[in-house]
């Protein structure tokens, strides 16, 4: 009698008990909210959890971080693991040209004589880039020395950032007078990749930094605040109290800029609309 052929293994899922620790985990470290509608791509994107550190199973994943035997650095991975990095050069166009016109002249007309700006969820750089290009225009033109602090939870996306390699793809929406003077041929050839040039990386302080944290170490106030397509993350209670903490980080007259899909509608907060989605602090 011929042996049966073996079964497959189960799928290898979160159970909803699992589900909901584990989002009220990522909630309590991140703000990000998690809703039952996540869990397949939760369990996605845990499974390259369980390569890295090799176990078998989300189960057994789980226990790890539950049963206090993690490392404190698996939160970090955890965390790495589940944010979502979507980013482009020159994404949402309209904000670059506001912030080029209209906000770093009134800034300057107002006496600034150094630009401070801040991409506050940077991820894997292109935004902050994107920013130093356009204050490096500025700044060549006439305009005020500047500098850069970009951050983000995720520390892999930093390091990306920090490299400032992309594929050469990537770097197509910006102009070609910039791609021109701020984008150079990665060494490797052969890989189709570009660089961000050393003096434009090298005006970028990279930092993580947590949204949800009480208060935001940025040094002195800002003429200039990026955080766009974070908030939509959020809860409503969260969404408020970080755009109050970002605002506590400007400068009066400064300008914080949000994402096209978000919104401070209700929200009590001392700034007024000076463009689509782009507030200025009274």
């Amino acid at each position: 009698m011929s042996a049966l052929p073996a079964l497959a293994p189960a799928t290898d899922r979160l159970s909803p008990h699992r589900f909901a620790k584990l989002s009220t985990l990522i909630f309590d470290q991140t703000g990000i909210k998690m809703p039952p509608t996540k869990v397949t791509m939760l369990q996605g994107r845990l499974q390259r959890r369980l390569r890295d550190t090799g176990m078998a199973t989300l189960d057994e994943y789980c226990d790890h971080l539950f049963d206090g035997s993690a490392a404190p650095e698996e939160m970090v991975n955890l965390i790495n693991a589940v944010t979502t990095n979507k980013t482009d050069f020159f994404r949402e166009p309209g904000h670059f040209d506001f912030m080029t016109k209209t906000a770093l002249p009134t800034l300057v007309d107002n006496g600034r004589r150094r630009i401070r700006a801040w991409s506050a969820a940077c991820s894997t750089g292109a935004e902050p880039y994107t920013m130093a290009m356009i204050l490096d225009q500025f700044a060549e033109s006439g305009g005020p020395e500047y500098g850069i602090l970009a951050t983000d939870i995720d520390t892999a996306v930093l390091e990306t950032a920090r490299r400032g390699i992309y594929p050469a793809d990537l770097v197509d929406p910006v102009p070609a007078t910039l791609r021109q003077r701020y984008v150079v041929n990665a060494l490797d050839r052969k890989a189709n990749k570009v660089r961000i040039v050393p003096a434009l990386r090298s005006a970028i302080g990279f930092a993580r930094l947590n949204l949800i944290d009480a208060s935001y170490p940025v040094g002195e106030p800002m003429d200039i605040i990026f955080c766009r397509n974070v908030l939509i993350y959020f809860d409503k209670p969260t969404q408020e109290k970080v755009v109050q903490r970002l605002c506590d980080c400007l400068v009066p007259g400064g300008y914080l800029f949000l994402g096209h899909s978000e919104s401070i509608a209700g929200m009590n907060l001392p700034v007024t609309t000076a463009s689509y989605t782009v507030f200025r602090k009274v």
